[in-house]
């Protein structure tokens, strides 16, 4: 009997020991991850993030100085765009930015949990939200040129809730939000590209360039040459024409152009209309939710991925060949180039501080939550390993029932 009682003694009192270890256990994991990192998720192991995204963007310049000054405000983007809600991305092409790579990218290569219906053969795709039949996306291979072929900022903001009202009835009853976002191209790049595709017969003579509720009369922008089209035209000729809009294409394109009478040129004196248009175009680009820049592919990706929490299923290429590229011309040439486009460059060169800064702010913000993400798990980890040393039991040493009392009332 008394060894009966003896062994169920022991029984007893392990099963007490080990119920207090576990106990004990989890308060003190509790108590280290309050003070270790409270509010932080737990990552890949050792805090890491994974091999793709360690090696696919590139590391930020630690000596690149900055020329403007940005409050954080400008460089946070961190939207909660709600596809399942009533929010809407509109991508506002420029010609020759490599908008209509981008403008793939956005439907054949965005991982969502409902994929883009792109069939062969067909221009546009449905991109439909997952709850209901209704697009979140506004672009050419979206919803086609509803606002007429590369429509700027004036035709896009006045067409688009419109367009979308007749589309999608069913949701007049609640607001959307609208998301815009662009890309843009060193100028001269730009020019000598939109150069060579005008050459090639392109005219986009069917564009609308709508501002105030009309079109602009023959007199407000006249052609640069008769008959269909301006194929086999030389750059000089191309250069040489006052009213080509490809000059400065990017500024107004993005610039609010009721500010400086639409496409009335004798509306304001030219030198106030051109600082018009650049702060116009200016305030616009720093209030888009997004624009990238053709030059920096992959930072392009990760700011836009960062900015909608929206992944890319492949990582963007850069191209450095491109049909600009492969345009030998000289210094004079540039410099006229530059001349004629004095307003994309001074854009160019703002937007690009811009999307420099951002792209740093968001590495630094990010590299700084994996250190604290692998703090956290290499204390969560030493306090794993250390607590069965310190509780483990001794061989040959039962503890008595006096010990397990006096534990049992210090707890």
């Amino acid at each position: 009997m008394r060894r009966r009682r003896a062994g169920g003694r022991t029984m007893v009192e392990r099963a007490s020991k080990f119920v207090l270890v576990v106990a004990g256990s989890v308060c003190f994991m509790l108590i280290l991850y309050q003070y270790a990192g409270p509010g932080l998720s737990l990552g890949a192991p050792g805090g890491r993030a994974p091999p793709d995204d360690l090696d696919l963007f590139p590391t930020p310049d630690p000596h690149y100085e900055k020329k403007y000054y940005f409050p954080v405000r400008e460089l946070e983007r961190s939207l909660r765009f709600d596809m399942k809600g009533d929010d809407v991305i509109v991508f506002l092409h420029i010609q020759k930015t490599g908008g209509t790579t981008f403008g793939r990218h956005l439907v054949q290569n965005v991982r969502l949990e409902v994929p883009c219906d792109c069939r062969p053969g067909q221009k546009k795709c449905t991109c439909y939200r997952p709850n209901r039949r209704e697009t979140w996306l506004f672009s050419r291979f979206s919803t086609g040129w509803s606002c007429g072929l590369h429509a700027d900022w004036t035709e896009l903001t006045n067409c688009v809730p419109g367009v979308l009202d007749r589309r999608d009835p069913a949701a007049l009853r609640t607001p959307r939000k609208f998301y815009y976002i662009t890309l843009l191209r060193d100028p001269v790049s730009r020019y000598l590209s939109e150069w060579r595709h005008v050459q090639r017969g392109a005219t986009w003579k069917t564009s609308l360039h709508m501002c105030d509720g009309r079109t602009p009369t023959p007199e407000e922008l006249p052609p640069c040459y008769e008959g269909t089209d301006w194929s086999g035209c030389t750059l000089q000729e191309f250069m040489d024409c006052p009213y080509n809009l490809a000059n400065n294409r990017q500024v107004r394109m993005l610039a609010d152009l009721s500010l400086v009478g639409c496409y009335n040129l004798s509306f304001i004196p030219e030198g106030k209309r051109a600082q018009l248009l650049l702060e116009s175009a200016k305030k616009n680009l720093r209030g888009m939710a997004f624009f990238g820049l053709t030059e920096f592919q992959r930072k392009t990706q990760y700011l836009f991925e960062r900015t909608f929490n929206l992944k890319f299923i492949r990582p963007f290429m850069q191209y450095n060949s491109t049909r600009a590229g492969g345009v030998e011309v000289d210094e004079d040439t540039i410099r006229r180039i530059e001349e004629l486009n004095d307003l994309d460059m001074q854009l160019y060169d703002y937007a690009k501080d811009l999307f420099q800064q951002r792209y740093q702010y968001k590495r630094q913000l990010e590299r700084r939550e994996q250190r604290l993400k692998s703090r956290e798990e290499r204390l969560l980890h030493r306090a794993k390993e250390a607590l069965p040393r310190e509780d483990a039991e001794e061989p040959g040493r039962v503890p008595t029932e006096d010990y397990m009392s006096h534990i049992i009332e210090k707890w």
